[in-house]
């Protein structure tokens, strides 16, 4: 996801994952999708971030069924929001999942977002 935009991968970042949940789509053996879910600092929060599908994989549910799964997950371990900072190409997609956009229009890593999230 890093290299698109430009970013380097930095070993300390991985290190900073490590208590995350991290969810994957496979076919078969390749890896098609992939998921970060960050717990906050409140414990009913959760934070999705660097959700990436496979270019030829985008558009067949893959990430739909990566979302569906994380919420159901986070339901299971008591969770009770999703927050997430959409890249605006990636609204419509939240937006059909039922998730609500807060506030305005803002650039990360260059990239123009929307912060959104969804009550479990």
């Amino acid at each position: 996801m890093r290299e698109p935009i430009g970013l380097n991968f930095d070993e300390n970042d991985l290190a900073k994952e490590y208590e995350d949940f991290h969810i994957a789509a496979y076919s078969n053996s390749e890896l098609v999708g992939i998921l970060l879910l960050k717990p906050t600092e409140n414990p009913e929060i959760v934070k999705m971030r660097q959700v990436a599908v496979a270019n030829e994989w985008q558009g067949k549910g893959v990430g739909k069924a990566m979302v569906n799964f994380s919420e159901a997950f986070l339901t299971d371990k008591n969770f009770k929001k999703i927050e997430l900072h959409a890249r605006k190409t990636a609204v419509s997609f939240y937006l059909s999942l039922n998730y609500s956009i807060i506030g305005d229009l803002f650039y990360e890593v260059g990239i123009p977002h929307r912060k959104m999230e969804k009550t479990l």
